[in-house]
C-alpha cells in the first residue's frame, strides 16, 4: 500500500461526495421556489439510498467477476470478501476504490432529477431512481470500468462519460419526454428563483470535479496532475464558449450562462482527461461550451420537450461530445493504458467511442422507458395539477424553503401571475 495515493483517493471521494450536495444546489436555485426543497431532496435522498445499494449490490455487479462481458458476478455481494486488500494494479486498499465509487453511483441519478424537476411525485421518484442504479447504471459501469464488453472493445472513459454523462443525460430526456411538460411550459415565463443558489452550488461541482477527474487516477501521480490541470482549462474555456456565444445571440452575457458553460466544459474533459494533453482541453471544454448552448438555446425550444434543468442539454451532450473528443485526442503519451486517437494517426479508438456512444443512448433509451412503464404501472409518476400548482415542497413534504419574503405569495413563486392571482389576490398586479 502506499500512502500517498491512499490518502488522494480517500480525498478525491470526499470531494466527489460534495458533489451530490452541489446539484442540489445547482438545481434547488433554477426551480421556482414552491418547488425549492423538493429538488434538493431527490439529490440528498438519492445520495442515502445509493449508497447503501451500491454496498449491498451495486458493486459486485459493477466490478465482481465479468459474466461474458455483461454484468459483475454477485461474488462481492455486501462487500464479500472485500477486506484491506490492495485492489489488482494500484496501491490502494479496494475499500477505498468501493468508497471512491460509491459517491459515482450515487450522484448519477440526482444529475438525471434535472430533467423532470416540478413534477414527479417523490415515491415514484424514489423507486424509478433505485431500479435505474440496479438495472442500468451498474450494468453500463461493468461494460466499461468493470472489464465488460465495451472495455474489451476498446472503449475509453477515463471519469465517466459514457457510464455516467451520457447516460444520466439520455435517461433524463426520456423521462421527461415520458412524464410531459410542466404546466404553462412555453406559455408563460418559468424562471430561476434563487440564481445565487445556483452559483454556489456550481462552485461546489467545479471543486468537486478535481476529485471526480483527477482521482481517477487512482494515485498520486503524473496521471492525475495531467487530469487535473485539463479539468480546469476545459472548465475554463467551456464558460468562455457558452457566454461569448449567448452575448453575440443575446447582447447580454448571463451569470447563468457562465456557470452552464463551466458545468459543459467540466462534462465534456471527464472522459479524456486521464488520455489528452493539456492544449486540446481548450479546444474540448470551448466546443463544449458552445454545443451544449446550442442544445439548451436552440434544439431545446426547436424541438419543445420539458428539459426542466438541462440534463440532457449539458451532461448528455456534453458527454458525447467528450466521448468523441477522446477518440480525436487521447495518447499514450499521457497514458501508456489508453490509445492513440484519430489525430494522433489511429482509427481504432475513434470508431470504438462512436459505437460506445451509440451503445449507451439506446440502453439508456430502451431502460428507462421501460422501467417508467413498470413503475407508473402501479404509482402515478406525474403529480396531478393542482399538486403541481400548489407546489411540490408543501404536497410531497409538508414543508416550505421560505417561509416569509418575496418568494412566497408572489408571481415568482408560481410562475406566472395569473396562477399567483388565484390563490394569493392582494398581490394582483404585483411585478415585484
Amino acid at each position: 500500500m502506499n500512502s500517498g495515493d491512499t490518502a488522494w483517493v480517500l480525498i478525491s471521494a470526499a470531494l466527489v461526495f460534495i458533489m451530490t450536495p452541489a446539484v442540489a444546489l445547482f438545481y434547488g436555485g433554477m426551480v421556482r421556489s414552491k418547488n425549492v426543497l423538493t429538488t434538493i431532496m431527490q439529490s440528498m435522498f438519492v445520495m442515502g439510498m445509493i449508497s447503501v445499494e451500491f454496498i449491498l449490490i451495486g458493486y459486485s455487479m459493477a466490478f465482481g467477476s465479468d459474466l461474458s462481458g455483461l454484468i459483475g458476478d454477485l461474488s462481492k455481494i455486501g462487500l464479500s470478501g472485500v477486506g484491506l486488500n490492495i485492489l489488482e494494479g494500484t496501491q490502494i486498499p479496494e475499500l477505498a476504490f468501493v468508497a471512491f465509487q460509491c459517491m459515482f453511483a450515487a450522484l448519477t441519478p440526482a444529475l438525471i432529477t434535472g430533467a423532470f424537476a416540478e413534477r414527479m411525485s417523490f415515491k415514484g421518484f424514489a423507486i424509478l431512481m433505485l431500479l435505474w442504479a440496479i438495472f442500468i447504471y451498474n450494468p453500463m459501469a461493468h461494460w466499461v470500468w468493470g472489464g465488460g464488453f465495451l472495455a474489451e472493445f476498446g472503449a475509453l472513459d477515463f471519469a465517466g462519460g459514457l457510464v455516467i454523462h451520457i447516460l444520466s443525460g439520455v435517461s433524463g430526456l426520456t423521462i421527461c419526454i415520458l412524464l410531459g411538460r410542466r404546466r404553462g411550459y412555453g406559455k408563460s415565463a418559468i424562471v430561476p428563483h434563487n440564481i445565487p443558489m445556483t452559483v454556489m452550488g456550481a462552485s461546489f461541482l467545479w471543486i468537486g470535479w478535481f476529485g471526480f477527474n483527477a482521482g481517477s487516477a487512482l494515485g498520486a501521480n503524473e496521471l492525475a496532475a495531467n487530469a487535473f490541470l485539463v479539468t480546469q482549462v476545459a472548465a475554463a474555456a467551456g464558460v468562455l464558449g457558452w457566454v461569448l456565444l449567448e452575448w453575440f445571440r443575446s447582447g447580454k452575457p448571463t451569470i447563468l450562462g457562465a456557470v452552464s458553460g463551466g458545468v459543459a466544459g467540466l462534462v465534456a474533459i471527464t472522459p479524456a482527461a486521464g488520455y489528452v494533453t493539456v492544449l486540446p482541453s481548450v479546444a474540448i471544454g470551448l466546443i463544449g461550451g458552445v454545443i451544449c448552448y446550442g442544445a439548451v438555446a436552440i434544439f431545446k425550444e426547436k424541438l419543445g420537450y420539458d428539459d426542466s434543468l438541462d440534463a440532457f442539454g449539458v451532461h448528455g451532450v456534453g458527454g458525447m461530445w467528450g466521448a468523441v473528443a477522446t477518440g480525436l485526442w487521447a495518447t499514450t503519451a499521457v497514458n501508456p493504458d489508453g490509445a492513440n486517437g484519430l489525430f494522433y494517426g489511429e482509427t481504432n479508438l475513434f470508431f470504438a467511442q462512436i459505437i460506445s456512444i451509440g451503445v449507451a443512448i439506446i440502453f439508456a433509451v430502451v431502460g428507462s422507458t421501460v422501467l417508467y412503464k413498470i413503475v407508473d404501472s402501479f404509482v402515478k409518476l406525474r403529480v396531478d395539477e393542482n399538486e403541481e400548482i400548489t407546489g411540490l415542497d408543501l404536497v410531497e413534504h409538508g414543508e416550505r424553503g421560505y417561509t416569509e419574503g418575496i418568494f412566497t405569495g408572489s408571481p415568482s413563486f408560481f410562475g406566472d401571475e395569473e396562477t399567483a392571482i388565484k390563490f394569493f389576490p392582494t398581490v394582483e398586479g404585483s411585478k415585484s
